[in-house]
This record gives C-alpha cells, structure tokens and sequence, in this order.
C-alpha cells in the first residue's frame, strides 16, 4: 500500500494544508453572516444571499488569473498574493461596521473570496501530487479534513460572539483577528521554500501541445471528462454551500433551536460530522477505489436531500444532518479524479478552471433563498437535492469508465 505522503514531502504537506485551515474557517463565517445581516441591517434572506454571491463572484473572476499567478510565480509566492488579500478583505470589515454598510461587507468579501480562490488553486493540486497518483484521492482528502476542522471552528466562535447578549457585537472584531492571523501567516510563507512539483505526467494525462494559456484553456474544456468533471464540482458546490448558508435559516424556521443553538449545532453538529466523514472517506478511499465511495455517497445525498424537501420532521432533520455525512468526500474526491487526466503543465491553469465553480454555491444560495422566501425552508432543499443528482450521474460515469479499463 502505497503512503499517503512521502517522506520528503512530509514539511510541504503540512504547510499546505494548514492553508485548508484558514479557507475553511473564512467560508463559515459566511453562514453565520447570513443570519447576522438579516437581523442587524434588516435585511431579508432573498438579500443576505449577497453574501455568498459576492464572496464567490470573486472565486468565478479571479479564477483564470490565480493559475496565471501561481503558473508565473510558482506555488510560494502565489500563496503570499492570496493570503495578502485575504487579509486585506478581512481589515476592511473595520470600515465596514463603522459604517454599517451592506456595501462595504460585500467588497471586502470580494476581496476574501478573489485571495481564497488563489489559496486553493495553489492547494488543492499540491496536495494531491506529493506522494503516490493511487493515493491522490485519498491524501486530498486528508488535507481538506482540516477546511473541516476549520468549518467546525469558525461559526461556533463568530457565531457565540455575534449572537450573544443583545446581539450588537460587532462583526469587524473576528475579521479584523482573522486579518492580523492572516498577515502573520503570509509573512511565515514569504521565508520558506515550497518545491515545484516537475513529476512526469500519467500516461492517460491530456497530451501537451502548447504553452499558451488559451490554447491550454481550449484543450482542457474539449476533453469531455475533465468538462463533466467540472461540471460536477459545480453542483456539489450548489448543493453545499447552500445547505451550509441557510442552516441557521432552516433549523429556527419553525422553532427547533434558536440561532445561538444553531450556530453551535452547525459547528459541533453538522461541520464536525463531516470533518470525521472527510477523515474517514479519506481512510475508505485507501482500500476502496474512489469512483465506488463516490457513487454511493452520491445515491445517498439524493435521498436525504429529498427526505428535507418533503418536510417528514424528524425524518427530514436526520435528512439533513445525512447531507454533511455523505457530501463530504466529493469534493476532494472528483477533483482528484478530474485533474488526474491532466498533464503537469497544464495542472495549475486546470486547477484554476475548477476553482471557479464555487460560485455554484451562490447560485445555489440565491436560488435557495428565492425558493424559501415564496415557499418554505424545507421546500428549497429541492435546489441542494438537484445539484446532488449531477453528481451522482457524475460518479455512475466514471465508476463504468473504470470497470472498462480494468
């Protein structure tokens, strides 16, 4: 059996995904916020969707020009752009609440969202290339555990802090934290040396014909695999971000806990769910082949998204809380299986291309909110419940792809 990290790559790997860390924590915030800005600047949850829309705007724009940075610069100094952004969004929720204005929160999550794209565009290939292509799935997987663990952290920190006593704390303090943590953390990555990842390409990887980013670009959206698979990773994207941005919403529509409970039931509860799903896919996926968890954990989002649509009490609430479970391999896992097929001088602009799909998530989101403000909670999950179905198709294909060549 092959290890999941080789030894000389043990430094770079933990560097790297302490990188998860910080993105995972951002991006939860963003579901606290949704609550938080309904309340404070009155707003409904048809608006507070801006939030993620914004955020993930800037994931869909900076995209293509984060692996033209990380293609230029390497992998090192692409991490010390995006964490520089990262943190100058954060320092500007300070002017923000000042201000108390819904504009200036959503350019600095702009902001947020163009650095943390850069951040994964650089991690997420990184990872899964230091160590063995068999393993690839299976050490992306672990990585991102820890995007969980930061899932985890983040609302029932921000989410205590915004929601106790009156509810007026302001929300500039955890940003602007989060900020200074941040910058120390680029200057930490401006000192060491991450190797540049020059492996050979796999014998079934997309043949090399040019070094022009256009004709990269061309060549990587004509093979109808890393397409499907890039399709793929944006439905998952509509499905999880929008679950993850209205649970707060869903789980005091009707008075089963109220928001201070929420936010620490969507730490502890649902996030460390899948944290521990992650980690043990992670485990699975060493034993078993990737495309066969996938398709199963595929088939069983489907129904439990379905079971939150069809408001069956408490049958729908363990739906919900299946959602995390069996949702939390697909990402790592069909981006490690796409960008298995692409050649090594065509990895970063490729995975570049596959970072824009988190604006899935703010379709996802708004679409959601449209869904529950002229329905109910329950009947938006039919959004989350269709992404799921992409996916699931998704993973039927490629597991007969497999069988084919086996």
């Amino acid at each position: 059996m092959s290890k999941l990290v080789t030894k000389k790559y043990i430094l770079p790997f933990a560097l790297i995904t302490s990188l998860f860390f910080m993105w995972g924590f951002a991006r939860a915030i963003l579901d606290v916020l949704n609550k938080h800005f309904q309340e404070s600047l009155s707003i409904s949850i048809t608006q507070s969707t801006l939030i993620q829309a914004t955020t993930y705007l800037g994931y869909f724009l900076m995209a293509i020009p984060a692996g033209i940075i990380i293609t230029r610069l390497g992998y090192r100094r692409g991490v010390v752009i995006g964490l520089l952004l990262f943190a100058a969004g954060s320092l500007l929720f300070i002017p923000g609440s000042s201000a108390m204005s819904f504009t200036i929160f959503l350019i600095a999550l702009f902001v947020i969202g163009c650095g943390l794209v850069i951040l994964e565009t650089a991690a997420n290939p990184y990872a899964s290339v230091l160590g063995s292509p068999d393993t690839a799935a299976s050490r992306l997987n672990l990585a991102q555990s820890f995007n969980g663990l930061g899932c985890i952290i983040a609302p029932v920190l921000v989410g205590g802090f915004l929601f106790s006593g009156d509810g007026n704390n302001g929300v500039d303090i955890p940003y602007a934290v989060m900020g200074i943590i941040v910058l120390v953390a680029a200057l930490i990555f401006s000192r060491v040396k991450l190797p540049e990842i020059t492996t050979d390409a796999s014998d079934n990887a997309i043949e090399t014909q040019s070094t022009s980013i256009a004709s990269t670009i061309k060549r990587l959206l004509s093979d109808h695999v890393f397409r499907f698979g890039l399709i793929a990773l944006f439905c998952y994207e509509i499905s999880e971000i929008s679950i993850n941005s209205l649970f707060i919403n869903y789980t005091t529509a009707e008075g089963w806990m109220d928001k201070t409970v929420a936010s620490a039931v969507l730490s502890f509860g649902a996030l460390g769910l899948f944290m521990f799903a992650r980690v043990g896919g992670s485990w699975i996926m060493s034993r078993i082949k990737a495309e066969k968890v996938l398709a199963f954990c595929g088939f069983m989002t489907v129904v439990s998204a379905l079971l939150v649509a069809m408001d069956l009490g408490t049958i729908s609430k363990i739906g919900l809380f299946s959602c995390y479970a069996f949702e939390a391999i697909m990402f790592p896992t069909i981006f490690a299986i796409t960008i298995a097929r692409v050649d090594n001088n065509s990895v970063k602009i490729a995975s570049s291309l596959l970072m824009m799909t988190p604006i899935g998530g703010a379709v996802g989101t708004l679409l959601m909110g449209i869904l529950a403000d002229a329905t109910s909670m329950s009947t938006s999950f039919i959004i989350p419940a269709a992404g799921y179905i992409f996916v699931f198709l998704y993973s039927l294909s490629r597991l007969s792809a497999t069988r084919k060549t086996a």
